[in-house]
């Protein structure tokens, strides 16, 4: 049995699990690792986690989080432009679900309604009948993330509340995404319609960091924000009908697999699902 197997399977770790979950302990773990000498754990982490450095510009680093969130040399990801493309936001693992009733069925058979996920029940109906995707960041991941599309954003709006893993093994128990702090925006985009792309901080990650929390006009392709050390996800939320995700990931993602993707990536396109009868 592994340590997550341990902390979220067993009674004994469930005792465990709520110190360790909690924001305090993140904001200490944050702490330490911007001292300098956390810089000694850069090089066994990324051999471990096979990471490339030499996608990433890594002139300007002093700690271990600077190498966390380490940005990309140019050239290292393409933002596909194309207006009717669906982008992905972000490096990840990534699932499609359809809402139904307002309930989403996440990986591994965890349940939420977007309601709870967004403690906004009129902005929920909105996604009514629509389309909830679930990228989650690995350790190895490039942990920037970008606006999947161009428009107008509301201003930020932060939910406080734990840190639990985002692994599987934690959804499978928790509802991790309603239970985690997260931050949200509303987007009114300018291919896709109104939709919301929210970051859900994860054990170990203190901080979600977003370079414009004020209202105002987004890029495609711009950067939003990073997070700090540790795994976590990226959902964005669309109306009914607004996009088509690609075959293979609704495949996958009905039979419960998760699909790697990166940054800028086409994951779907603009359109219905069923278009309607003549």
């Amino acid at each position: 049995m592994d340590t997550l197997e341990f902390l979220y399977g067993t009674a004994p770790g469930r005792l465990l699990l709520k110190p360790l979950a909690s924001r305090r302990l993140s904001r200490l773990g944050g702490r330490l690792l911007e001292t300098r000498a956390s810089r000694l754990l850069i090089e066994p982490f990324a051999r471990y986690n096979h990471i490339d450095c030499g996608d990433y510009e890594l002139s300007d680093i002093s700690c271990f989080n600077d190498f966390f969130c380490r940005p990309l040399k140019p050239g290292r990801r393409s933002f596909c432009a194309e207006p009717e493309a669906l982008a992905a936001p972000c490096d990840g693992l990534l699932t499609v679900h359809r809402i139904h009733g307002g309930l989403v069925l996440a990986v591994k058979q965890s349940r939420y309604t977007v309601g709870s996920l967004l403690r906004d029940r009129a902005l929920a109906a909105r996604f009514a009948g629509g389309l909830c995707l679930v990228y989650r960041l690995c350790v190895d991941n490039y942990h920037r993330y970008c606006y999947f599309d161009g428009g107008e954003k509301s201003p930020d709006r932060f939910i406080p509340g734990v840190l639990h893993t985002v692994r599987p093994v934690a959804l499978a128990r928790r509802p991790v995404f309603i239970e985690n702090c997260r931050s949200y925006t509303v987007l009114e985009t300018v291919n896709f319609g109104a939709a919301v792309q929210m970051e859900v901080g994860a054990m170990l990650v203190g901080r979600i960091v977003n370079r414009h929390p004020e209202a105002r006009h987004v890029a495609r392709g711009e950067e939003k924000g990073r997070f700090a050390y540790g795994g976590s996800t990226i959902i964005v939320l669309l109306e009914k009908d607004a996009a088509v995700p690609r075959d293979d990931i609704l495949e996958a993602s009905a039979a419960g697999r998760e699909t790697p993707v990166r940054l800028g990536e086409a994951v779907g396109r603009r359109g219905q699902i069923f278009p309607p009868q003549n």
